[in-house]
């Protein structure tokens, strides 16, 4: 494994409240309590810090993600505390990535102003769709009008690297209906766009009462149609849902994808952290009232090593969304394995046409984007014969 410092290192907080749960979402987020526990929760995401910070050694945090939830309910004097706070513990790197999620409902240009102010430099808000109809059918607090204004106003608001959230496959929609939602969007002009299918989520109310759903055949057209649309508006795909202009990549998630390493703070966030005696992942509590109550405490965190099978699989699961795929020696420097622990599995993946590798670096292949479950099902498969 490289050494513990070459590995980039980033900072997830999860903000777990929603003014209401989407039928089709399994996150961990909660409808919000009449008056939301901002000072204690701020107090409780630093001694949640606190107990991780050991194994940081000093290192600089490359991108920071505020995600839920609906991080955008609270208020920017809270993430103004939270970032100083966060400064005060940690060490930024100069050109440091800080995203906020936000849904359109939630947002003027009043608070996205503060929000700007006060570090956030990345928004990412929560479209889906720009059909009323079909925002109503899946459980959206904001209509079309709103997400044009949320836009507008985080233009004015100074925001120059905006991701636009665009779901396909929703109930009741049709291909024209998917690419007008994608031709709207593109008016806008975002830096990024996540264009990805909705997925019925087993427990979601979705999952219990599945709705009427368009078939494969359309689906898949919505996907081929957008991701035309996208790149031919300039927005290169680099990853398997993922869209950016040039330099505007998400850079919190290319270091997921690249298997970086992150802490997560906060009701159910998780965290990885590689270090001399191999990977640990950590669990917060995912409760938000116990975790109010234990947070900065052994009680509410688990920590567990990843077994190094499961370890060469976390990695490809990650590496080959990106359509550039991975240089061989990152496999080795991220998960400390020889190459032989997938070189079988890649291998029988390439007699099938769903990876290749060209100059040592290894890709999927635009099939095995397309079937990328298939494609890691292959490669699990011979993992578990070499184990």
């Amino acid at each position: 494994m490289a050494a513990v410092s070459a590995v980039p290192l980033s900072l997830y907080l999860h903000l777990p409240w929603c003014a209401r749960k989407c039928p089709y979402c399994d996150f961990n987020s909660h409808v919000w309590p009449e008056r939301l526990p901002e000072d204690a929760y701020l107090e409780a995401l630093l001694r949640d810090l606190e107990l991780d910070l050991g194994p940081v050694g000093g290192r600089p945090v490359v991108s920071v993600f505020f995600g839920g939830g609906t991080p955008s309910l609270l208020g920017a004097n809270f993430y103004q505390r939270l970032l100083a706070g966060l400064r005060q513990r940690l060490s930024f790197a100069p050109a440091a990535e800080i995203t906020l999620e936000a849904n359109p409902g939630t947002v003027d240009e009043t608070r996205l102003t503060a929000l700007r102010r006060a570090g956030v430099n990345r928004l990412s808000l929560g479209i889906q769709s720009f059909d009323d109809a079909a925002l109503t059918r899946i459980g959206r607090i904001h209509d079309a009008r709103q997400a044009r204004a949320a836009v507008a106003a985080a233009r004015s608001a100074g925001f120059d690297n905006l991701n636009l959230d665009l779901m396909f496959g929703l109930p009741g929609q049709d291909p024209a209906g998917a690419r007008a939602d994608v031709e709207e969007a593109l008016r806008l002009e975002p830096e990024h766009v996540s264009y990805y299918e909705l997925t019925v989520e087993p427990g979601t109310p979705f999952g219990q009462h599945p709705p009427p759903l368009p078939d494969e055949d359309a689906r898949w057209a919505m996907q081929e149609q957008g991701m035309a649309a996208l790149q031919a508006a300039g927005l290169e795909r680099y990853e398997i849902s993922n869209y950016a202009r040039r330099g505007r990549r998400c850079e919190h998630n290319l270091n997921y994808w690249t298997f970086g390493d992150y802490l997560g703070l906060g009701a159910g966030a998780h965290g990885k952290l590689s270090g001399s005696d191999g990977v640990r992942r950590s669990r917060k509590e995912s409760d938000p009232v116990r975790y109010l109550a234990t947070a900065g405490s052994e009680e509410a965190r688990s920590l567990s090593p990843v077994p190094p099978a499961d370890l060469a699989e976390e990695f490809l699961l990650n590496a080959l969304r990106l359509v550039d795929g991975f240089p061989r020696p990152l496999f080795e420097e991220r998960t400390g394995l020889a190459w032989e622990a997938v070189g079988a599995g890649l291998g029988r993946a390439a007699a099938r046409g769903l990876v290749e590798e060209t100059g040592r670096r290894v890709r999927a292949t635009p099939l095995g984007l397309r079937f990328l479950d298939e494609l890691l099902a292959v490669v699990g498969v011979a993992l578990a014969r070499s184990a």
